[in-house]
């Protein structure tokens, strides 16, 4: 298991950085089970070699997170129970200091949205990061764009059948 107190500033990207395509970059599936309380998260994370289970507690800048691995055949037992609310995306990698920024570019229902997200060691060095000039507004915090929330939206399909979106 994996325990830590994660502490992460959340942007919408305005444009996307030089290079972008060529950073190391993975695959994600998300499934988010039902819960009654909005401070707690409980999720399945699929990526191309590895998944688990994610238990996050808060919400914020600063959350509690518990996080446990699982074995393939646990992880197909359970996701049919995340049916109602999933969420895909790519995300990249990218280099910024001392850190490193995971840039998702989501597909699917929420194609069109790309965020970016950086985890620091501590809140001072949270308040005292200068986001990249490719960042739009922060949205760290705002329900709207959380995963969970992402997952669960229903968005209203266009002519087309086209998903219409406006994440600006």
């Amino acid at each position: 298991m994996n325990t830590h107190l994660e502490i992460e500033r959340r942007f919408l990207v305005k444009n996307l950085p030089a290079g972008w395509r060529h950073r190391p970059h993975v695959r994600i599936d998300q499934g988010y089970f039902p819960v009654t309380s909005k401070d707690i998260e409980i999720r399945l994370r699929r990526k191309q070699t590895s998944s688990c289970l994610t238990v996050k507690g808060g919400h914020g800048r600063t959350r509690l997170e518990e996080e446990v691995k699982l074995a393939r055949e646990q992880f197909n037992s359970l996701w049919p129970l995340t049916r109602a609310a999933r969420v895909s995306k790519t995300r990249y990698l990218i280099p910024n200091r001392a850190n490193t920024i995971e840039m998702d570019v989501y597909r699917g229902a929420h194609k069109g949205l790309v965020t970016a997200e950086i985890e620091f060691r501590s809140r001072h060095e949270s308040a005292a990061f200068v986001p990249p000039g490719w960042f739009g507004r922060e949205i760290t915090g705002e329900e709207r764009f959380a995963n969970r929330t992402l997952a669960r939206s229903n968005l209203s399909r266009g002519r087309h059948g086209k998903t219409k979106t406006a994440w600006h």
